[in-house]
């Protein structure tokens, strides 16, 4: 009785959690997985994986990361293009020794010209000047520091790009694993019919028993209790079925509330020796390609950060208007009073410049370095950390079908006790007890082998994500 009641419980729990039922079942079990709900659209799992790369929101925002990146890389080329600035300036001040008064910018550059008031005395009356200046800088060669600083940016894309593919995997598991969800909650949804199905049967064989004088009140008893709690059973499968099918449209990405799975299952082909998976884990899996891309940004930054150093040639040119308001030495005088910037100029020129020393620049290079360094011992890491998982999953796939072989013997054997007690029942040769207990183990072997089914999915899903498999 006990034992009874505890699988009977055990396996109400499992219905309530919507456990797979995956390859392994009966001809009637991948029917009732296939058959699709009404007025719901279908998806096979190849179909749901293609629309969630396109739709699933994680995948949406990895690849606008990536055209971010891809946006920011563009910035340094631009240095190659030719820049116009402009200023315009009004001063106050004394101009010993000087004519005109300009501030220095950042946009146009000015060389000095002007008169030279020479005074043996200090002035300090204030005298106006004023400037309007359109100047116009052109890179010519910078030595490699524009390339380095691209290559940083571009490193920095392509790890984005890494991360994504990633995503990628993690999303294609999650909808496997969401996709045999649902097809496991149908089946889960058609078990409990048909348990509760039987347990009608059961009953009704028993209620006639009872009217014949046959069988005692408590065997009909009996029965209703087990139909009730098959009822019950039939409920939560429906209420998880619903569930599932609720986070397979969100993981998917569909707008709609819910998504069925349709389709036929795949093959389950092999994935190769265990030595061969290594292998391809140590140099192929998602973790191993950002590890590598992440030492190759270090590197990008460093020698980006070491090129800030070197020289630089670019062209210059500007047009300007300027006056100052001072007398100059020669006694020449311009109308305005400097007010008015009305004396023009031009120039063009090609400067050199030259950063010789630059501390806070070296200090970066140097730490640069060192990030360089904790880079490759994380990809060092990253490659034993990919090993070992795929040594675990590759064995937990191993052990799970060899346990789903025996959960099927089992299973079969589970089938076969319950006809022989259903026969005996009928014949009356046997009890009510005895007709639920075989029920009980046939439905306790049947989630049994569920949950063993599950087992070899997400065993073999997980070592596809650990060795980068795309479906």
């Amino acid at each position: 009785m006990l034992h009874e009641d505890r699988a009977v419980r055990r396996w109400m729990a499992l219905l309530s959690l919507g456990l797979l039922l995956v390859p392994g079942f009966s001809s009637a079990e991948q029917a009732a997985a296939t058959a699709q709900s009404p007025g719901l659209k279908a998806f096979s799992l190849r179909e749901a994986i293609t629309y969630a790369e396109k739709r699933n929101p994680d995948l949406v925002a990895a690849r606008a990361r990536v055209q971010a990146a891809q946006a920011a890389a563009r910035v340094p080329r631009a240095q190659w293009l030719p820049s116009v600035g402009a200023t315009a300036q009004i001063l106050g001040s004394t101009v010993n020794n000087s004519t005109a008064t300009v501030l220095s910018n950042p946009r146009v550059d000015l060389p000095r010209i002007g008169a030279t008031r020479i005074s043996a005395e200090p002035d300090f009356t204030p005298y106006a000047s004023t400037l309007v200046a359109v100047g116009l800088r052109q890179e010519i060669f910078d030595f490699g520091r524009i390339a380095a600083q691209t290559a940083a940016l571009d490193a920095q894309a392509e790890l984005e790009r890494q991360r994504t593919e990633g995503a990628k995997l993690d999303v294609t598991l999650e909808v496997t694993e969401a996709y045999w969800a649902v097809r496991a909650a149908k089946s889960v949804a058609q078990a409990a019919d048909e348990a509760a199905a039987r347990a009608s049967t059961h009953r009704d064989a028993a209620r006639a028993g009872v009217f014949a004088g046959l069988r005692t009140p408590v065997d009909l008893a009996r029965a209703e209790a087990e139909v009730a709690r098959f009822e019950v059973a039939k409920v939560r499968a429906q209420g998880s079925l619903a569930a599932a099918q609720a986070v397979f449209a969100a993981v998917v990405g569909v707008p709609d509330a819910a998504l069925d799975a349709g389709g036929e299952a795949g093959e389950d082909e092999a994935l190769g020796s265990l030595d061969a998976l290594l292998e391809r884990a140590r140099e192929g899996s998602a973790e191993v390609q950002q590890a590598h891309a992440r030492v190759d940004l270090a590197k990008a930054e460093t020698r980006a950060a070491a090129a800030q150093m070197r020289p630089d040639i670019f062209l210059t040119a500007a047009i300007s208007g300027r006056a100052g308001g001072a007398p100059p030495s020669n006694g020449s005088t311009v109308g305005g009073h400097g007010f008015a910037p009305l004396v023009p100029n031009w120039d063009v020129g090609v400067v050199l410049s030259v950063p010789l020393y630059d501390p806070v620049l070296a200090a970066r290079r140097d730490a640069l370095r060192e990030v360089e360094d904790v880079r490759e011992a994380e990809l060092e890491a990253t490659r034993t950390t990919q090993a070992a998982t795929v040594r675990q999953a590759y064995l937990g796939l191993v052990a799970a079908r060899q346990a789903l072989g025996a959960l099927e013997r089992s299973a079969a054997a589970a089938r076969a006790n319950h006809e022989q007690a259903e026969a005996r029942f009928k014949a009356g040769l046997g009890t009510m007890l005895e007709l639920v207990d075989a029920e009980a183990l046939r439905v306790e072997a049947e989630v049994e082998r569920a949950v063993g089914g599950f087992e070899v999915a997400r065993a073999r899903a997980a070592l596809q994500r650990a060795v980068a498999e795309v479906r």
